[in-house]
């Protein structure tokens, strides 16, 4: 391994965990999924391996049938929608965002839904009632909508919020891998320990919530997969600590509601920009 792990702040979490009776629930949610790439083919031997089911976000307008048929081979993958085309709609001095309040709120939803649609007919039962927003930004006025389009989880990063909204589930990542203001690759594994602690105890203090690992197998070295393979050995064979699957969160597959509208920005590509 490139990095020496040392768990002792989590073996301590976890203790605290066991002293209230509790077991914690980590799951798995990877991210910008468009092609078969190595990386993904990687990520699916992996999850395989170690017996952890995943979401996959996909891009709904650079998928297609290829990644529709791998996915159809990995019956621990369920498939979320990642928004549209992953644009940036955001002006250049604000943050990134597809679904924020930067365009008229009709226009926003029909690009989900037409990212509905896309990937209805590649995924079919494999697609769950989850949306991704891109950049795990998205607008109040867009999330409040969600259940309206079928929705039922809403999936960011970050703490949940203190108030749902009615038929929506916040389920949240909490450890993104990837250091993304300085390699762009996998961060050091000391430090992913001690913010998987961090990440622990809050979820503890949350009531036992379950804590997302954060993935994007596009960007992945060698530092992040190993990571990945320590963290799934950390964990195997334990009681305190497992993974869930993520499929409890929600009823079902994602419902079709009709003939979805075929935004014109997919024919546009898709352009992903972290």
């Amino acid at each position: 391994m490139s990095d020496a792990e040392d768990w002792t702040l989590v073996e301590a979490e976890l203790a605290r965990w066991r002293a209230d009776g509790q077991a914690a629930r980590l799951w798995l949610r990877d991210d910008d999924a468009v092609a078969v790439t190595p990386g993904l083919k990687r990520l699916a031997r992996f999850t395989r391996n170690a017996g952890i089911h995943a979401v996959i976000a996909v891009i709904p307008a650079g998928a297609g049938p290829d990644l529709a048929d791998f996915v159809a081979l990995q019956p621990h993958w369920q498939v979320a929608v990642h928004g549209l085309a992953h644009v940036n709609h955001a002006p250049r001095a604000e943050k990134k965002a597809e679904l924020g309040a930067h365009r008229p709120l009709d226009q926003v939803l029909a690009d989900i839904e037409a990212g509905c649609g896309r990937l209805h007919t590649l995924f079919a039962g494999k697609l769950a009632p989850v949306l991704v927003p891109p950049w795990n930004r998205i607008d109040k006025a867009v999330e409040a909508e969600l259940p309206r389009l079928g929705f039922e989880v809403l999936c960011a990063y970050g703490p949940e919020p203190a108030e749902e909204i009615t038929g929506l589930r916040h389920l949240n990542t909490h450890l993104d891998i990837i250091d993304w203001r300085g390699s762009r690759g996998g961060l050091a594994h000391n430090v992913l320990i001690a913010r998987l602690a961090e990440a622990l105890t809050d979820a503890r203090k949350a009531g036992g919530r379950p804590l997302g690992i954060l993935t994007h197998h596009l960007v992945h070295d060698n530092r992040a997969w190993e990571f990945l393979e320590a963290l799934a050995e950390f964990t195997r064979g334990r009681s305190d600590i497992r993974w869930w699957p993520p499929a409890e969160a929600w009823s079902g597959p994602l419902r079709r509601r009709g003939d979805r509208r075929e935004a014109s920005t997919l024919a546009d590509g898709n352009v992903i920009s972290n």
